[in-house]
């Protein structure tokens, strides 16, 4: 165990380990969303590595992704929320900063119609995809890192709107994260005319935090101990590759054109410098830096 646990687990008294921690996250729209998994399967390694004893939970009703910030912020109904970070929302909440999947959330490939593959040809150029419209949820900080930089975005109030837009040709791609597309797709909720785009992947600095209310600094140290327990003996990453690595390798990012964007909203205190807590390609073969061409 790191030296620099010890103060941490001192902090953590014979009260807090002899309490029954109640720890309640957000119900999600459909139970068997395995965006879910991941996170819940984290949370509860942490939790194990502390050996308090505790209850997880989902709230009583389901709750879209804002709604449950808003609520965590009044510290009612949800305790923990998983979600992309940026400034406003680490203004508003309590940041376990350790990006849970490692960035993932910001490497990016697109769902599209199958009727218009040809508008991503291999080697897509920055200023020619800027021509093109992605979509993106209207409370998602995606949708102010791609405004930023440039795109027209077509935004709509939920996940479930964008299948609709992308059939009717109103935009033109949907960027999800490597951690969802596959699963998307082969939930086989969309058209069979939603098919994964296969040259192009977009990346932005973003990570995928643990957030409680300002007001609950023991259970964030207690998450943050856990995790970082679990990163020092290898079971964060060992969960991580047998989550993410058949995906990542179906993916193939490191043969697709990557297009680097800038992150605005990333928060000064996101611990960017820590390779150890990021995910890169062993290698990618033509990478365009967003600083590279201006349309």
């Amino acid at each position: 165990m790191g030296k620099w646990l010890f103060p941490v687990l001192l902090l953590l008294s014979a009260n807090v380990h002899a309490a029954l921690w109640s720890i309640t996250y957000p119900r999600p729209i459909d139970e068997r969303d395995l965006r879910n998994e991941y996170p819940l399967a984290l949370l509860t390694l942490a939790l194990e590595k502390t050996g308090v004893k505790y209850s997880l939970l989902p709230s009583d009703r389901i709750m879209l992704q804002g709604k449950a910030l808003r609520q965590l912020r009044e510290n009612r109904e949800v305790n923990v929320v998983w979600s992309m970070t940026d400034a406003q929302r680490e203004k508003d909440l309590l940041p376990v900063r350790i990006p849970l999947a490692k960035g993932l959330i910001g490497w990016r490939v697109f769902l599209i119609n199958e009727m218009n593959r040809s508008r991503f040809p291999q080697a897509l150029s920055k200023s020619a995809l800027l021509k093109l419209v992605p979509i993106s949820g209207e409370e998602w900080p995606d949708t102010k890192i791609l405004q930023a930089n440039g795109f027209n975005v077509f935004t709509v109030p939920a996940y479930g709107d964008a299948a609709e837009v992308l059939e009717t040709n109103k935009a033109d791609f949907f960027p999800r994260s490597v951690m969802e597309a596959l699963n998307e797709l082969e939930k086989g909720n969309l058209s069979s005319d939603i098919v994964l785009e296969s040259n192009t992947a977009i990346y932005y600095p973003t990570a995928l935090y643990f957030f409680v209310n300002k007001g609950n600094t023991t259970l964030a140290r207690l998450i943050e101990t856990g995790l970082q327990m679990a990163i020092e003996d290898g079971s964060f990453d060992a969960l991580f590759l047998s989550t993410y690595e058949d995906t990542l390798n179906a993916l193939e990012l490191e043969k697709r054109t990557t297009i680097e964007l800038d992150n605005p909203l990333l928060p000064p205190l996101t611990p960017v410098q820590n390779e150890a807590l990021w995910y890169k390609p062993a290698s990618i073969d033509a990478t365009i830096d967003a600083t590279e061409e201006n349309p």
